[in-house]
């Protein structure tokens, strides 16, 4: 019961870390666009050097999630899953296996934002569908962060439901 335990309390860190790494992500998708709103500055070479490191630390900020949430999807899908069989009641692994098919919606978010940045870092658009793909992005980018941080909210319930009769077992059996 202690390893269960002790993976609840990992998985709701991650859960912690992962969304603070995407609202970085979001920041950072915002700076991005933000440069846009300086007509005359976007023609000075500084600034288009700037855009291209804010792009490039994008892309770096989305392969680190992209890798820390595959493994976590994987904690989840595969241990966390067992332990709510485990130990869960029939509602409760009813509705974790539900918000496991979240998964892959939102690892398809995550793609879709590494292609629209490598799109913005590969050049070859014009000024007008660059300053329009930096739109979408950043809005892909929130809303991506939008659902994982729904997702992990309502994980997170599970998992405190799960932790909650896991401690009363612990207590019973004492």
């Amino acid at each position: 019961m202690e390893e269960v335990l002790a993976l609840i309390d990992k998985i709701i860190e991650e859960h912690n870390t992962i969304i603070q790494r995407v609202q970085t992500l979001e920041q950072v998708a915002n700076d991005v666009e933000a440069m846009i709103g300086f007509k005359k500055a976007t023609e000075a070479l500084p600034v288009r050097f700037e855009r291209k490191q804010n792009l490039q630390k994008l892309q770096e900020l989305l392969e680190t999630i992209s890798q820390r949430l595959r493994a976590h999807f994987n904690r989840e899908e595969t241990a966390l899953l067992t332990a709510f069989e485990k130990h869960g009641d029939r509602k409760l692994l009813s509705t974790f296996r539900s918000l496991l098919l979240e998964h892959e919606d939102l690892r398809n978010h995550l793609v879709g934002s590494r292609k629209h940045v490598a799109e913005l870092i590969g050049g070859g658009l014009s000024h007008q569908v660059w300053e329009a793909s930096v739109h979408d992005t950043r809005d892909h980018i929130s809303n991506t962060r939008k659902l994982l941080e729904a997702h992990a909210g309502s994980e997170q319930g599970l998992l405190q439901i799960l932790r909650s009769e896991l401690m009363s077992r612990e207590k019973e059996n004492d």
